[in-house]
This record gives structure tokens, C-alpha cells and sequence, in this order.
């Protein structure tokens, strides 16, 4: 199956659209792009390189590496799953870890930043079939895509969601950290310049805050089998 049309998935920091966005492309076949890795990616990008120091950068220099940065995705078929590359290196893990967390929603502010990535996503998205998530997807990227969903949970239950997550991974972090982290990146992202994150006038709100994996599919999917039969 291929579907003639995009579906757009935005909403704040830890509250599950990537999960949603997989579950939607494994189940229809859809193309699936996480604009969120992007910018993790480009931030990685420029930790590496020392120009991101201590919630301090030279703006002048990030826009000037925007041309040295090649973000691509490449399925894993092993792991079933699809995972980011930093100019052909493998950075899925990297760019989930909590000092890309730290930066991430200051880059995303710079305008230049989103420009060349919204380009990406925009040419990506050109033959349909493709969901992507992010922050400014059902606003900014695919603004006629027919389908679109705005997704929240509360900051205490995306805050744990989030901790269970890292400790998993062997960070070394509490959960007043990564509450803390949230709240600021959602402050970030709400209130920047450039496509701050808002509900398009159309999208689908949902709160999974209680809503089991599950449910939460069950609830997705019946609006993709809608838009599906009127499309």
C-alpha cells in the first residue's frame, strides 16, 4: 500500500510522536523521517567541531558549516528500525544522549538552520507517502498535508518517560535534570522566531499522557483508515 498523501506529527519534547510516527510508517508503509534527528545531528555536528561551548556559540560560524553537514537515514533491517547518519557515520545513539539534549532547541532557533533543513524535508516529502514529526511539520514543512496530529502528555510523565529512557542507556542523570531540560527546551521551542511550535488550526490533538502503546494505536490508526476511505 501507498498512500497518496503526507501526515504531519508535531508536538513537545518526550511525549511520543517518533513512536507514533513508526508505528504509523511499519503499519501502512509510509516513509518516515525524524526531523528531530536532523537537528540533533547538525548539533553533534558542531559540538564536535568546539563551536557549541557551555550554552555558548558563534552563531557565524554554525551558519557557515551548514554545507559541511550531510544528514541521511538508512534502514536497519536487523534491528528494524531507521537510524541517523552524520556524513556517513552512524550517530543514532550519539545524538539521543543528554548533551545533544542540552543544545538542541538553541540551534533549532537559528533561522539559517531551519531554512536548509525545512528544504530537506520539504523535497523529501514531494512524492507523498511520507510522516515525518517534529515541531514545525503541520505549520511550516507539509502545511497542506491532510492528515495532521498534535500530540501532548504531561512535563512530570514526558519527564519520566524521558529519565527511564537515559538511565536505560547508562547516562548519568537525575530526574530533576531532565525535567528541568524540558521545561526549557519547551519554553525554547514554543517561544523562537522561526516556526515556533504551535497546533496547526487542523491538527488532531491528542493527550497520551494515559494512554497505553495500544490504545494509542488503535486511536491513530482509525484516523489514517478515515482519511484512507475519503482520500
Amino acid at each position: 500500500m501507498s498512500l497518496n498523501f503526507n501526515i504531519a506529527i508535531d508536538g513537545f519534547s518526550s511525549c511520543g510522536k517518533s513512536t507514533i510516527a513508526k508505528n504509523i510508517s511499519k503499519k501502512y508503509k509510509m516513509n518516515y523521517i525524524d526531523t528531530g534527528a536532523m537537528y540533533r545531528a547538525f548539533t553533534l555536528f558542531r559540538i564536535r567541531k568546539g563551536i557549541i561551548i557551555d550554552n555558548k556559540f558563534d552563531e557565524s560560524q554554525l551558519i557557515t558549516c551548514l554545507d559541511q553537514v550531510n544528514i541521511s537515514f538508512k534502514y536497519n533491517y536487523l534491528q528494524n528500525i531507521s537510524q541517523t547518519f552524520l556524513n556517513d557515520e552512524n550517530v543514532e545513539n550519539l545524538i539521543r544522549g543528554f548533551e545533544v539534549s542540552k543544545y538542541v532547541s538553541l540551534i533549532s532557533q537559528i533561522q539559517e538552520v531551519r531554512d536548509k533543513l525545512v528544504l530537506i524535508q520539504q523535497a523529501i516529502g514531494k512524492n507523498k507517502n511520507t510522516i515525518m514529526d517534529g515541531r514545525d511539520i503541520g505549520t511550516k514543512v507539509f502545511p497542506n498535508a491532510k492528515l495532521k496530529f498534535f500530540i501532548i502528555a504531561s512535563t512530570e510523565i514526558r519527564a519520566r518517560r524521558r529519565f527511564d529512557e537515559m538511565i536505560k542507556k547508562g547516562e548519568n542523570i537525575s530526574y530533576e535534570e531532565v525535567k528541568e531540560n524540558l521545561i526549557s527546551r519547551d519554553n525554547n521551542d514554543m517561544n523562537r522566531k522561526v516556526n515556533p511550535l504551535i497546533q496547526a488550526d487542523d491538527a488532531i490533538l491528542i493527550d497520551n499522557s494515559y494512554l497505553s502503546i495500544k490504545d494509542q494505536n488503535s486511536l491513530v490508526f482509525s484516523y489514517v483508515e478515515k482519511m484512507i476511505k475519503h482520500d
